[in-house]
């Protein structure tokens, strides 16, 4: 049974950091690309970034420089590190697995900056 289940997110105010974590269960994430993107309050969708099976990433323009991706294999987790947090990251946030059935995502975790 395929489950992402996302944590990490809270309340901060800007310019502080947030450290989200996606544990996977039911597939190994070294095996897939992965990523995170946010939907803020407005509805809209961000791509954050993205992580190929083989460590190839990719970020967002809005986010490149502050937000680090990264992989523990050993935990099958998935991090995203966020860094000098602006009003403007303020959405939930939700990991996604490019599965071979199809895409997965978790249930997502807000992240809320003031």
């Amino acid at each position: 049974h395929v489950q992402l289940v996302e944590s990490g997110g809270g309340s901060v105010q800007a310019g502080g950091s947030l450290r989200l974590s996606c544990s996977a269960s039911g597939f190994s994430l070294d095996g897939f690309d992965m990523g995170w993107y946010r939907q803020t309050p407005g509805n809209e969708c961000e791509r954050v970034v993205t992580m190929s099976q083989y460590g190839a990433i990719g970020y967002a323009a809005s986010v490149k420089g502050r937000f680090t991706i990264s992989r523990d294999d050993a935990k099958n987790t998935l991090y995203l590190q966020m860094n000098s947090l602006k009003t403007e990251d303020t959405a939930v946030y939700y990991c996604e697995a490019n599965l071979a059935s199809g895409p997965a995502q978790g249930q997502g975790t807000q992240v809320t900056v003031s």
